[in-house]
């Protein structure tokens, strides 16, 4: 058994037919998550009606840029930051929290100076955005047969594993409830809140930014 935490996220949907049925899974489990939206998937046909059934269940909806194509940190131009920050934020509405939550394009979850630009820090430290990165991405999209078992294995290296799966065509749908009765079974605590490690910004502050995370 162990202590370890573990709070899972969703990124790069919504997506029909994955979206809703993630959620019928979370929801078995009464476990709360994070769905961090790209902003163009929501002027797709029903996704808003997703992403309002995500919230309705307390998933918490998070911005994770509009275009999802060029990382803030290699196109370090203002125009560029705020378009992709705020037109996403803009699709989300009324249904992002009012701590608003930002994930950058990590690039295939990696992490580095591509994660920001100058001008994206600035933006979302004067706009009170909250900016979450991760610690656990198990590539689920790349590697359907082995990633519950790279998940379990840092959630247990790991004090508290901020897991970064996909509701998206062949990401982590066909194994999610395996994931859960594995961790489970292991007395994991599910949090839907992150600590202070994964957390680059909030409330106008920097909280946690390490060197090399920012594209000079």
């Amino acid at each position: 058994m162990t202590s370890r935490r573990v709070t899972l996220t969703f990124d790069n949907g919504p997506v029909p037919g994955v979206t809703e049925r993630v959620l019928d899974i979370l929801g078995q489990a009464r476990i709360r998550s994070t769905f961090f939206v790209i902003g163009r998937n929501l002027d797709k046909p029903g996704t808003v009606e997703l992403m309002k059934s995500a919230h309705a269940a307390g998933h918490w909806i998070g911005n994770h840029t509009f275009s999802h194509t060029v990382a803030l940190g290699d196109r370090p131009d203002c125009d560029y930051a705020v378009s992709e920050i705020e037109g996403a934020q803009a699709r989300i509405g009324p249904f992002a929290q009012a701590e608003k939550l930002f994930r950058p394009y990590g690039n295939s979850g990696h992490l580095g100076p591509h994660l920001l630009s100058r001008a994206a820090l600035d933006h979302l430290v004067v706009q009170n955005y909250r900016t979450i990165i991760w610690n656990n991405v198990p590539g689920d999209w790349r590697d359907p047969d082995g990633w519950v078992e790279r998940c379990v294995a840092v959630a247990l290296d790991e004090p508290w594993s901020v897991v970064v799966l996909h509701d998206i065509e062949g990401g982590c749908l066909a194994c999610l409830p395996e994931l859960l009765l594995r961790l489970e079974d292991l007395g994991v605590t599910f949090e839907q809140e992150f600590p202070d490690a994964v957390t680059l910004t909030r409330g106008g502050r920097i909280v946690n930014l390490p060197q090399g995370y920012v594209a000079d």
